[in-house]
């Protein structure tokens, strides 16, 4: 299948599960290509947030206190940046401050933006891929170079139990691939 076609198929199955929520910035509302991708997950699990990436970090972290499985969408890397306390100084470091039995499991999925056909300048197309993993220690990263990868990917992120894992995706494969 299709890059597009696996996000898709993948977003829908995470959407059936009955504790998966998806938030963030056009979720339920067009403005980016991975808005498509949720075409199929019912409307009440979308949560529509403003451009407020930290507090969309920390709801995330909130959320997934509550038994939730949240799947935060940052459209692009450059967004997470904007999120980067939450993300460092506490969902990095649940494990250490709440002990190896707290069950909290998070998904984010953010995107190296696509330059074709259109370049939306370099505020939009960073890979900060290599650099996190240096940073965090506890999160997984897990880049999504090939179709054949992404649905398993998802699958795993969501089976881990008590660990966030980040999925990157390319935003020029959508319609490449």
């Amino acid at each position: 299948m299709r890059y597009f076609d696996e996000l898709k198929k993948s977003m829908t199955w995470l959407g059936q599960k009955n504790n998966t929520i998806f938030l963030g910035q056009a979720v339920e509302y067009p403005g980016t290509a991975m808005t498509n991708t949720l075409s199929e997950v019912k409307e009440d699990k979308l949560f529509e947030l403003p451009v407020a990436e930290e507090m969309q970090m920390g709801m995330t972290l909130g959320m997934s206190f509550e038994g939730l499985v949240p799947i935060s969408i940052f459209p692009r890397w450059n967004f997470v940046l904007c999120g980067m306390n939450q993300l460092v100084n506490h969902i990095d470091k649940l494990k250490y401050m709440n002990g190896e039995n707290f069950n909290s499991t998070i998904i984010i999925r953010t995107g190296i933006g696509s330059e074709k056909p259109l370049h939306p300048q370099y505020q939009h197309i960073g890979d900060f891929t290599s650099g996190l993993k240096e940073i965090l220690k506890e999160i997984e990263i897990i880049v999504l170079e090939n179709s054949d990868e992404i649905f398993e990917s998802y699958k795993y992120a969501y089976s881990k139990k008590n660990k966030t894992t980040i999925l990157v995706e390319y935003g020029d494969y959508y319609n490449e691939k």
